[in-house]
């Protein structure tokens, strides 16, 4: 669908080179004066939002999946191995971040949106056959209970220890008898989920808002500064590739020297605690906060010694890679957080339930580039 809405837009403007930095670069006046219809607009967002509902239903799934091909819990060396599993999951996932962020934008930027749809078109088209050549040898166990059972029997245990919780914040005369209805295994299988993972996922909103500057504020900031190396104009969207860059190097480092290293002082067989990893994704994405601040205090200054100041569409004088400390520093922040989110959540849920607990961890992104998209718009309208 978005390959279709590329080839069926109302002008196709050629792609506008900048060769002055100091310039800002805007596409030819009879381009901008044809806006899109609202019947191809409608086509376009609906693209966008089933490409959303698909990473929705894929991601989780296939992560799970994944690590569901290991050994079952009782082998001694299938908590390390799951966990050596979830960092090369995400290395991967980085190389084709990596691949996105910089030729398929280079592509998209320079030559036609047309060619960048067509060839994430192939890729898929290629993936989806290779997947399924290999669908005798999957291992795919089924829980006791049906999936949609354990689902019920969840939703109506975590009902019910919501009420009875309730109940008794508000010293109401029915929680007692409101928690006899639910048997104690009932009680651990809701509270174990929701009681204990919510201030995990709460506390981690925050981290993943942090994070998902780079795609948002970062983005914004590259956009004005100049972004010149040698003849080429470097895209905005592609400094991302610095973060998949950092993960592809230290994901590696993390799996193959920091694990075994920390495993000698804790004897935990993935180093250190989920929670230890995402703590310290957390600190590491504050000090990513701090530098972040440095360089846009740096850029305004450029900015107003350079009377620029509320000019959105020129050139700061100022090279755009005093960015990539902060998006060094994001990526670090990602080997750790994004990683031991995904592995916390996979290793809380229930057996039937581990793709739940995966998209539970989703959710967290999705909400916090949610408000990471507001940040900016709201201290926007404070100034």
């Amino acid at each position: 669908m978005l390959t279709i809405s590329s080839v069926t837009r109302a002008t196709h403007p050629h792609p506008v080179s900048c060769h002055d930095a100091a310039t800002a670069c805007s596409p030819p006046a009879e381009a901008a004066a044809a806006p899109p219809s609202t019947a191809r607009l409608a086509f376009f967002h609906a693209a966008l939002y089933l490409l959303a509902l698909a990473r929705g239903f894929h991601n989780p799934c296939s992560e799970a999946f994944g690590a569901d091909q290991f050994a079952p819990p009782s082998d001694p060396g299938a908590r390390a191995s799951r966990s050596s599993y979830f960092n090369w999951y995400h290395f991967f996932n980085s190389c084709g971040y990596a691949i996105s962020n910089s030729a398929l934008s280079y592509v998209e930027d320079s030559v036609s949106w047309t060619l960048g749809f067509a060839a994430c078109l192939a890729m898929t088209a290629v993936y989806l056959p290779v997947f399924l050549l290999g669908t005798g040898t999957y291992r795919a166990e089924q829980p006791v209970h049906g999936g949609g059972a354990t689902l019920a029997r969840l939703a109506e245990s975590s009902s019910l220890a919501a009420r009875a919780w309730t109940a008794r914040a508000f010293g109401r005369k029915d929680a007692i008898c409101t928690e006899r209805l639910l048997a104690k295994e009932e009680v651990e299988h809701g509270k174990g989920l929701f009681v204990k993972l919510l201030p995990i996922w709460l506390t981690s909103i925050v981290f993943a808002a942090v994070v998902s500057q780079q795609s948002t504020l970062f983005t914004k900031q590259g956009s004005t500064m100049d972004r010149r190396v040698g003849g080429i104009v470097v895209p905005a969207a592609a400094l991302n590739c610095v973060v998949s860059f950092t993960m592809i190097t230290l994901v590696p480092v993390y799996d193959r020297a920091v694990v075994p290293l920390a495993r000698r002082f804790t004897g935990h067989p993935a180093g250190v605690t989920t929670l230890q990893r995402v703590g310290a994704g957390m600190a590491t994405s504050c000090l990513a906060m701090v530098v972040a601040a440095l360089v846009e205090a740096r850029r305004l200054r450029a900015a107003s010694d350079a009377s620029l100041v509320d000019r959105p569409g020129a050139t700061v004088p100022m090279g755009v890679w005093w960015l990539v400390p902060q998006y060094l520093l994001v990526g670090l922040a990602k080997v750790f957080g994004d990683i031991g989110l995904d592995e916390f959540f996979y290793d809380q849920a229930p057996d039937g339930l581990r793709s739940v607990g995966l998209a539970m961890s989703l959710s967290v992104l999705g909400v916090g580039n949610y408000v990471s998209g507001v940040l900016p718009k709201t201290i926007k309208g404070k100034r």
